[in-house]
């Protein structure tokens, strides 16, 4: 079959390699640059900022075997941090238990090598889908072009997007916008922070308790990232919903003075930029692995579905959910 996959993240490269595997014909459509969605790496003069998914775990013996290939790729490598508790200047050992891995040389190289081999077509958003008799026709808006184009047909389409994008492209498959409208995700304001000198603090990340700030973490603190003093700064979930539609000055005096706040350092960066996650994390998961029409051809997988875990968002979420829609496919 001739298949299309509207987003480039963990979940739509991960079902796209393994449907390609399977022989099928697959196109990768991502409205951004570059692929990698939440797991992403901002490239800057000082270095690297993993300002999206901080590392993963894994639970599940399926995506153990996944990170242990990836491992003797030389793509993962298990992070070993100093994990704190911040609350009213006291810091408090944290975080020891389960290993974390992280991508080299920063989150987004994970999507960079799983995307090699796939076609992949960068800044292509997927605006509307169209029945074409019983294939689909894709409507693309891209930057550089001024009018939308058409792709396909396609045999089947996947979303490997947060729902609240999926939703309106479901319009045509209402089974399944009812459901994917069971999730919601909560947005994430994210700063990153570089200095000129280093802030010795005793701990590489710290989750902090009444705060604004309800992470942080030391990015180049991470095996095999480059040096210098970078700090990645998470808003809570509250205060990000709350703050949601503030401008980038404002999110950026309040979210420094809170690191400043709860890490007792008052040096002052000489990089400081905001960067609003709409769509982070999900508030409430569906409870399977993936939605699957195959009389339609149309499917989603992401992590926001359960997947058979405790939880959702997460990066093994996102793998195993992308797996089983793609065995479903074959």
């Amino acid at each position: 079959m001739h298949i299309a996959v509207v987003g480039a993240g963990l979940a739509g490269l991960t079902v796209a390699r393994q449907l390609q595997a399977q022989g099928h014909h697959v196109t990768v459509y991502e409205k951004s640059m570059g692929v990698s969605g939440r797991m992403s790496t901002r490239h800057t003069e000082l270095g690297g900022f993993d300002h999206g998914a901080q590392y993963f775990t894994a639970s599940s013996d399926r995506f153990k075997k996944e990170i242990a290939d990836w491992k003797k790729f030389g793509w993962v490598v298990p992070w070993t941090a100093k994990l704190a508790t911040l609350e009213a200047g006291n810091s408090k050992p944290a975080g020891r238990s389960g290993t974390r891995y992280i991508a080299v040389p920063g989150m987004s190289s994970l999507g960079k090598q799983l995307a090699h081999g796939l076609d992949v077509r960068a800044e292509q958003h997927v605006s509307s889908l169209e029945a074409h008799g019983k294939q689909w026709l894709l409507s693309i808006r891209s930057a550089t072009v001024p009018i939308a184009a058409t792709a396909g047909p396609f045999d089947a389409v996947i979303l490997a997007i947060p729902a609240d994008q999926a939703e309106p492209l479901l319009s045509v498959a209402p089974a399944l916008a009812k459901q994917a409208k069971q999730a919601h995700l909560a947005p994430c304001w994210t700063l990153m922070l570089g200095f000129q000198t280093s802030l010795d603090l005793p701990y590489d990340g710290a989750w902090i308790n009444n705060s604004r700030l309800g992470w942080i973490a030391h990015d180049d603190a991470k095996p095999l990232h480059r040096a210098g003093e970078r700090w990645v700064c998470h808003a809570t979930q509250a205060w990000s919903i709350e703050h949601l539609e503030d401008d980038d000055e404002r999110v950026k005096e309040k979210l420094t003075k809170a690191f400043h706040e709860a890490t007792g350092s008052w040096i002052q960066p000489i990089h400081a930029v905001v960067h609003r996650w709409r769509y982070a994390e999900a508030v409430k998961p569906v409870d399977s692995d993936f939605l699957w029409n195959g009389k339609q051809g149309i499917g989603v997988c992401g992590d926001w579905f359960a997947a058979g875990l405790e939880g959702a968002g997460k990066v093994e979420n996102a793998f195993l959910s992308a797996l089983a829609l793609a065995k479903a496919i074959s």
